[in-house]
């Protein structure tokens, strides 16, 4: 019976959106695990595409932490809770702008050696894909367009989205978007790698 019950609530906790999630955790603080459960693994990626594999476990760590106490504050009226995690973990990736910007001058100097920091294959990938002139790419890009594109090409997030990420307009987030891909062409002779997102 005890099964049942368990596996009733693990089916509602995935039938549930997110705000209804965060809603249920105001009186009940454990179906905030569900959101964890949910959310965790895509924002341990994209920090650790970011930052390293080193980083990514304290930082998503803290994006949960962060976000369980101030639950409170989050806007019942957007189902969709990835816009409010990415803008919690974009501002503490920014914290650490230096060892960013140090991990892709080291991915560009190894060229065709193996790295050591990714774990899994898509961590991997990205630190092959990375090497060479796009790591350098990145490492110049000022952050005020670094964000949009990696939100965008990473996370897979919208403009809207990026915009609620990032708390800005989302004709700013154009702007960005557009600004820094510019600048990645001209840096890669004319390539853009990233992906072009929806004008959604």
């Amino acid at each position: 019976m005890t099964g049942i019950m368990a596996r009733s609530g693990r089916a509602a906790a995935q039938a549930s959106g997110d705000a209804e999630l965060i809603r249920r955790s105001l009186a009940e603080p454990e179906a905030f695990t569900a959101l964890y459960d949910r959310h965790a693994p895509a924002i341990h990626r994209y920090v650790a595409r970011r930052l390293g594999a080193d980083a990514a476990d304290d930082l998503m760590a803290e994006t949960f932490l962060i976000a369980f106490r101030k639950r409170r504050r989050y806007d019942l009226a957007r189902d969709d809770a990835r816009p409010w995690l990415y803008g919690i973990v974009t501002r503490l990736v920014a914290r650490h702008r230096k060892a960013e910007t140090a991990r892709y001058l080291l991915l560009e100097r190894l060229g065709g050696e193996t790295a050591a920091d990714p774990v899994d294959s898509e961590s991997r990938v990205t630190a092959q894909a990375l090497r060479g002139p796009l790591a350098r790419a990145l490492a110049d890009l000022p952050r005020v367009y670094r964000e949009p594109l990696l939100l965008v090409a990473w996370a897979d997030l919208s403009y809207e989205e990026v915009a609620a990420a990032l708390d800005v307009p989302v004709g700013t987030v154009r702007s960005r978007l557009s600004r820094g891909r510019a600048r990645l062409r001209t840096a890669l002779g004319g390539a853009d790698p990233t992906k072009e997102g929806t004008d959604g």
